[in-house]
């Protein structure tokens, strides 16, 4: 995808598809319990995947690069008592790890096998009845794991209690989950790093759940505002949002100057450059609990030539990709040179961007839609640009309609 050194265009509105995260909470929820009907349900490669694993009555079941769709079938093909389900996925999919989620359904009295290699899928799951209430996870792992076990745990002839051993990553995602629990019905708590979910025995009421639309896609555009200095209208998003990517609208004011205003009756966010803005001389930060947003806010920061420092970013390393040493590399290509660790990344210097700019994406996603925004600083290529369909398959029709051409 050739993006052309261009301009913003002011006062334009986007509608972005319901939030991945959310929708595929939603989805196990629905199959589990029968009493929900969702609307505006995310469009992305990966919720349509597991939407069509859930419909289908296969032994095998392939979710190819959707890591969402491999934690939570996980925890839900462990209950479907009778069922043998082989559950597998791309190249990238059998090199993420999951052996601590399969350990936690382990110790519940879940039989997993791993068919290929230790820790990682593809797994071949006997589902059973879980009657064991307690186990330990460890807290600084992916929050999809503790996720995945929190959406089966109101299923569980007992509930569950999960008790977190150490710091815990990503709580806001964690948070999200159980709001989501509480809104169908399923009581729960989180005190301290116990979080307990009972059992739910009884019919639930039906309720209609319209789901917010993607904060995480919504980041994009704030990059966009920050470097383009004009404003753009989102819509359909909440003000009290459960989503931990909404952090965005806090970050972006504080560093770079993006003021979000809300329209509660339209659901709609404005993103309004401030005028006469004194950009930082640094950016610290720790994004322990908003890692996703983590490259488009380094891209940002770049195409500015803010020095930025990092940290929380531990799981980034076990995503679609080694997202830390991709944006080491495609940084680069930008002028900016940096530093990482397992947990943090650090600008080094500023140099003038390569010509002829053309970004990888290594399969993922983020990579693509967090790179983009560069294209009002100078003309850039982004490769393998399909990617985009895992989570917004509508990004590059959207840019259309907010950019024009700077002839």
């Amino acid at each position: 995808m050739k993006l052309e050194k261009s301009k913003l265009l002011e006062n334009k509105t986007i509608q972005i598809s319901g939030s991945k995260s959310i929708s595929n909470r939603l989805l196990i929820l629905e199959n589990l319990f029968n009493n929900i009907k969702i609307g505006n349900l995310s469009n992305s490669q990966d919720t349509q995947l597991l939407k069509k694993a859930l419909e289908e009555n296969t032994e095998v079941v392939d979710i190819h690069h959707a890591g969402t769709a491999m934690r939570f079938l996980t925890s839900y093909y462990s209950i479907q008592e009778g069922k043998t389900t082989i559950l597998t996925g791309s190249k990238r999919m059998k090199e993420r790890p999951i052996k601590n989620l399969v350990t936690a359904l382990q110790n519940l009295g879940v039989e997993i096998e791993y068919l290929e290699n230790e820790g990682f899928p593809p797994l071949k799951i006997e589902g059973r009845k879980i009657t064991e209430t307690k186990v330990d996870v460890p807290a600084n792992i992916s929050s999809q794991f503790i996720t995945s076990l929190l959406l089966i745990a109101g299923k569980l002839q007992n509930g569950l209690e999960i008790n977190l051993v150490g710091e815990i990553t990503s709580r806001s995602y964690i948070e999200m989950t159980l709001n989501i629990l509480t809104k169908f019905g399923i009581k729960n708590s989180f005190i301290g790093n116990t979080i307990k979910v009972e059992a739910t025995n009884h019919q639930l009421s039906t309720i209609n759940y319209e789901v917010e639309s993607d904060w995480s896609s919504a980041s994009y555009f704030y990059s966009f505002a920050a470097l383009g200095r004009e404003t753009i209208h989102l819509k359909s998003f909440y003000k009290k949002s459960t989503q931990g990517d909404s952090a965005i609208a806090e970050i972006y004011e504080k560093f770079f100057g993006i003021k979000t205003t809300f329209t509660e009756d339209e659901h709609k966010l404005t993103l309004q450059p401030i005028e006469n803005f004194q950009f930082p001389e640094k950016i610290m930060l720790d994004m322990n609990n908003c890692p996703d947003i983590a490259q488009t806010l380094c891209v940002t920061a770049a195409a500015l030539k803010i020095p930025f420092e990092i940290s929380g970013l531990g799981t980034l390393r076990v995503k679609e990709t080694d997202r830390l040493l991709a944006l080491h590399n495609e940084l680069k290509k930008l002028g900016t040179e940096t530093e990482f660790t397992d947990l943090t990344i650090t600008s080094i210097s500023f140099n003038e961007p390569d010509d002829n700019i053309s970004i990888k994406t290594y399969q993922d996603h983020r990579m693509a839609m967090a790179f983009a925004p560069f294209c009002l600083i100078k003309e850039l290529n982004i490769e393998e640009e399909d990617v985009v369909e895992k989570s917004y398959p509508m990004f590059w029709e959207d840019l259309k309609l907010i950019l024009t051409e700077n002839s």
